[in-house]
């Protein structure tokens, strides 16, 4: 004898399967697990240090049992799973302050710049982080993926212990997100800060320009400043990227070109390459980023 087994593959579509009696329960759930489609995947709950555009944009890709942590608030020690700090670069003393030592190792960085010496003063030299090539607009809005013409695919990246669960979470959200090793990271993390730190001066040596006038109409001064500052960012951390930056880091602009430009957060972004520079100078060595220098200068940065 058979009993039939009707299996609803969507609402206007069913399968019959005729199965002998004998068959047990266990193989009959295991072909309808296989016969219905992948449920989505599983985001993990987090804890979201700051409730701004982008801590309310990965609270939304959350399946409501994420735990927002606001300025002033202490980070639960009770708390498992990831911690997105999705704070100002400055801001992140204090929120290191508010939370458990012993759940630092779940931190995740989601903060523009170079945060390298910083994490290695505090003992996090292997700390998480995310490279966000998303945009959101204003509180609330649906996130902007950052795709471009060379890059497709999208930019955004992640590494660390947790970096497969925010890309679960960000795909969950309909946005791309590569997870990558820390080599790998380093490289793309470096290339947009050498975006950010390039087309931001340029940006602001022509006052009112975006990032896509910058693009389009000052492109031999931002090449001539992202050579600069590759170089020297490769001779530094002794590493070879790879070819086509330029074509990159302009496409990436052409995606976002509405960006308006000006030079912010110093420290954590052209303040690194400027620290070069003074290492060298102290040195009595050349400068590697002369450029870089006399337009920090002509604008009365530095």
């Amino acid at each position: 004898m058979a009993n039939t087994l009707s299996i609803s593959l969507s609402s206007s579509l069913k399968l019959h399967l005729s199965v002998p009696t004998s068959i047990n329960t266990t193989c009959r759930l295991r072909t309808l697990a296989m016969a219905t489609p992948a449920t989505a995947t599983k985001v993990v709950p987090a804890v979201i240090v700051g409730g701004g555009r982008v801590g309310r944009a990965f609270q939304d890709m959350g399946n409501g049992q994420d735990f927002l942590v606001k300025r002033g608030e202490s980070v639960p020690l009770d708390f498992e799973g990831p911690i997105l700090v999705c704070t100002r670069n400055d801001d992140l003393e204090a929120v290191l302050q508010a939370t458990p030592p012993s759940r630092w190792n779940d931190l995740i960085f989601v903060q523009n710049g170079m945060l390298e010496p910083w994490l290695q003063s505090k003992g996090l030299s292997d700390a998480d982080q995310v490279l966000a090539y998303f945009a959101v607009s204003k509180l609330g809005e649906a996130p902007v993926d950052g795709k471009t013409d060379t890059n497709p695919e999208g930019l955004t990246a992640a590494y660390g212990k947790w970096a497969s669960a925010v890309a679960a979470r960000l795909h969950a959200g309909g946005l791309s997100c590569k997870v990558l090793n820390k080599e790998a990271f380093q490289k793309q993390m470096l290339e947009k800060l050498i975006w950010i730190s390039a087309f931001m001066l340029v940006g602001a040596r022509h006052p009112g320009a975006t990032v896509g006038a910058v693009e389009k109409e000052y492109r031999s001064e931002v090449s001539s400043l992202i050579a600069e500052l590759a170089s020297a960012a490769a001779a530094e951390k002794d590493l070879v990227f790879e070819e086509a930056m330029e074509d990159r880091l302009c496409a990436y602009s052409r995606a976002v070109s509405h960006f308006p430009t000006a030079v912010k957060e110093f420290k954590w972004r052209n303040g690194w390459f400027y620290s070069l520079s003074e290492k060298a100078t102290a040195e009595g060595k050349p400068d590697p980023c002369p450029l870089h220098t006399s337009w920090l200068k002509e604008l009365k940065i530095v």
